[in-house]
């Protein structure tokens, strides 16, 4: 989507300088993966990302794909068999549903995201001090350990100043994509 390049260097340069100032109070490292288990929302950007990440994937190592898009459909079954009715609005809405799914993007093997240059902002954004806005994103509990909270704020960076992932996802919403879902919807769909 047009825009969004720009969204994710805006926020990958702001990480940058979360991550230099927060040192190692920063536990997030390759193989810490506690915040890929359990479906989070996610916004149709996300989505859009993701499947784009995945179609490049499918041309670099149709092999990784297509263990990404199983685990993806596997997750989407497991979820769907949990809660019949609504298994998307369950996994959002309600914190203990599919409390114990890996993110289907997670290599198991590894304990890295198959699909990390696509990642959603969530996960961009998970782990280091920073805030959309006025409002604070949680932190990883695992980060800043023995930090105070003056510490902690003082690590603490703006992302998207400029507030634009709000204009590209009225731009989305204007054509029909809206709503919130979860990794393992927005690949499973991309088959």
């Amino acid at each position: 989507m047009p825009g969004d390049s720009e969204l994710i260097q805006i926020v990958d340069a702001a990480l940058a300088e979360a991550v230099r100032r927060s040192g190692a109070w920063l536990a997030c490292r390759p193989g810490c993966y506690e915040c890929c288990i359990g479906p989070f929302a996610i916004t149709q950007l996300d989505a859009v990302r993701l499947r784009a990440g995945l179609a490049d994937l499918e041309a670099r190592d149709p092999e990784r794909a297509s263990r990404v898009q199983h685990r993806a459909q596997a997750s989407v079954e497991r979820m769907r068999r949990e809660c019949p009715a609504d298994p998307l609005r369950n996994a959002i809405e309600h914190d203990h549903a599919a409390e114990d799914e890996s993110c289907p993007a997670l290599d198991p093997a590894t304990g890295t995201c198959d699909l990390y240059a696509a990642r959603p902002i969530t996960c961009r954004t998970f782990g280091p001090a920073v805030r959309f806005g006025t409002d604070a994103v949680a932190i990883c509990e695992l980060c800043y350990q023995c930090a105070s909270d003056t510490q902690i704020a003082a690590c603490e960076v703006a992302i998207d100043p400029e507030n634009l992932q709000a204009d590209l996802l009225r731009q989305l919403a204007a054509a029909g994509q809206t709503g919130e879902t979860v990794v393992a919807f927005a690949l499973a769909v991309a088959s």
